[in-house]
């Protein structure tokens, strides 16, 4: 992701089907929180890398990742390893939902991130209440590991290690 895309990434966040999941309506950002906060710069220094998805030439998402260690604000306060990544995605368009489009996005960034020696296990938490994003996740490869608390509320705990995606492609 670059600079020249937060205005698209100010549209898409701002899409019903994304709000509902990133933040709620209170949280809906203005073009001047976007480009505040997603500046690829102003990431970087929190530990977050963002990414474009792209589907034959075409941008259909946005993707972040992050290390967990030290996220701060309440966010997997308990984590000690260093090798922990977390991920939020989304689809840009809702018709795309239901379609295997975001399992696909999924994997591609989990192949990504453990491409990097040091990524050790691979994080993530939706909403109790997001059954697509959790059977999304499910069909990625991901485990629930029971429920945590953060700053927006309880979440599923869902984990891929290192070892179950290595041995998931070996298995294939």
């Amino acid at each position: 992701m670059t600079e020249h895309d937060l205005a698209m990434l100010y549209e898409w966040l701002n899409r019903s089907h994304i709000v509902e999941w990133w933040g709620g309506e209170e949280a809906r950002p203005t073009l001047a929180d976007v480009q505040e906060q997603y500046l690829p710069s102003v990431l970087a220094q929190e530990s977050v890398t963002p990414y474009i998805a792209m589907l034959n030439g075409e941008p259909i998402g946005y993707a972040q990742s992050y290390v967990a260690l030290g996220s701060g604000d309440g966010w997997w306060e308990e984590e000690t390893d260093p090798g922990v990544r977390g991920i939020d995605q989304s689809l840009a368009n809702a018709s795309q939902l239901g379609k295997g489009l975001g399992t696909k996005l999924v994997r591609a960034l989990v192949e990504l991130l453990f491409n990097d020696p040091e990524v050790t296990k691979i994080q993530t938490d939706p909403s109790p209440s997001n059954l697509r994003a959790i059977r999304c996740y499910e069909k990625a490869g991901f485990e629930r590991q029971g429920t945590v608390t953060h700053p927006d509320g309880p979440a599923v705990y869902m984990v891929q290690t290192r070892q179950a995606f290595e041995r998931t492609r070996s298995d294939a």
